[in-house]
């Protein structure tokens, strides 16, 4: 009488299942795949030798074989799936989390894609950025920053208050986040600022009641202008070209001592039939603002500049209204 293919199947089952899960790579899954489930494999033999069974015998012993063999194929198919998820999977520790190299759908905001070149540029120089709240207490926009209390910016012709019981308002520069974060650190400071601003200015082709700037402040033991010109002079090359020049004028400003006008000239100026264009405003941080804040003036000296970040990217594309960036026309937008 010939052995039942159902003899030792439990022992074949399991050997071939700890087979199939020890497969570390696709080629040893395939090689224990035809070992067991292959044409001349050692479970495809007890199928075959069904034949040899009595007839009354055949059906039930088919169904326990048909049963064995669905789960073995079933282990085959998770193991191929685990390994080529693992093929799949990075080298190396990955944070998914970043951003993706491409953008599938649109592009970046003119606005923003300066706004990203203004921060590169700014932290090849080692300054981190900061943040703060658009909606403001008149002390950190105005009192702080040595602004006096009958300055004209602080009127309503010039700032948008809020009707507020503690007088809130709209920040007119970023430059109330220095003071932020001058109050929540010690020395020494390096930052940039890059955010929305608000002032009452009518529309029209150069001025808009919302714009964006950039403030940037360096505090440390012996800041000096010379710093201040040497940054502005990297930070502006490196945004209107190699060939761009840079001039301080003297100016006045509520929170800086000596204070200056910036004003630069390059190809994309004399473009516009100009030699040299007003950019920024900037000085030494005013020791009244340090003692503020809680700096001792005697120790700590900076330096501080902010500008528009729509007047730069007017004049890198050659725009001549300020009001287009907020249009939304994507007949404009689509041109970068």
């Amino acid at each position: 009488m010939s052995q039942s293919p159902l003899t030792d199947l439990d022992s074949l089952k399991q050997e071939a299942l700890e087979a199939l899960a020890a497969a570390a790579t696709p080629a040893a899954l395939e090689q224990a795949r035809t070992t067991f489930l292959g044409v001349h494999g050692r479970f495809t033999a007890l199928l075959k030798a069904l034949g040899t069974l009595p007839q009354e015998e055949r059906p039930a012993a088919g169904r326990v074989l048909n049963t064995v063999k669905a789960e073995l194929e079933a282990a085959l198919a998770a193991r191929r799936e685990a390994l080529a998820l693992e093929a799949a999977r990075p080298k190396h520790p990955t944070d998914f989390s970043l951003p993706g190299r491409r953008r599938y759908l649109g592009h970046l905001h003119p606005l923003t894609q300066v706004t990203e070149d203004i921060v590169r540029s700014f932290r090849k120089l080692g300054f981190a950025v900061a943040d703060g709240p658009e909606v403001e207490d008149e002390y950190h926009c105005f009192d702080a920053l040595n602004t006096p209390a009958d300055h004209p910016a602080r009127d309503t012709q010039d700032t948008f208050y809020l009707d507020t019981p503690a007088r809130l308002l709209l920040r007119t520069h970023t430059s109330s986040v220095q003071i932020r974060v001058m109050r929540a650190q010690p020395p020494p400071v390096r930052i940039i600022v890059p955010g929305r601003v608000y002032r009452r200015d009518n529309a029209d082709a150069t001025h808009n009641p919302t714009f964006h700037q950039v403030e940037g402040l360096y505090v440390d033991r012996g800041v000096t202008v010379g710093d201040l010109k040497g940054t502005v002079e990297f930070v502006f090359k490196e945004l209107m070209g190699p060939e761009t020049k840079i001039r301080f004028r003297p100016h006045y400003f509520s929170y800086t001592e000596p204070s200056f006008e910036i004003d630069f000239g390059s190809p994309l100026t004399r473009k516009m039939g100009r030699e040299w264009l007003e950019i920024a405003g900037c000085g030494m941080v005013h020791p009244q603002v340090f003692e503020n804040v809680g700096y001792d003036p005697e120790v700590w000296t900076g330096w501080a500049f902010g500008f528009g970040i729509e007047r730069i990217a007017m004049i890198r594309y050659g725009i001549p209204d300020i009001r287009l960036f907020y249009q939304n026309d994507v007949r404009f937008l689509r041109q970068f």
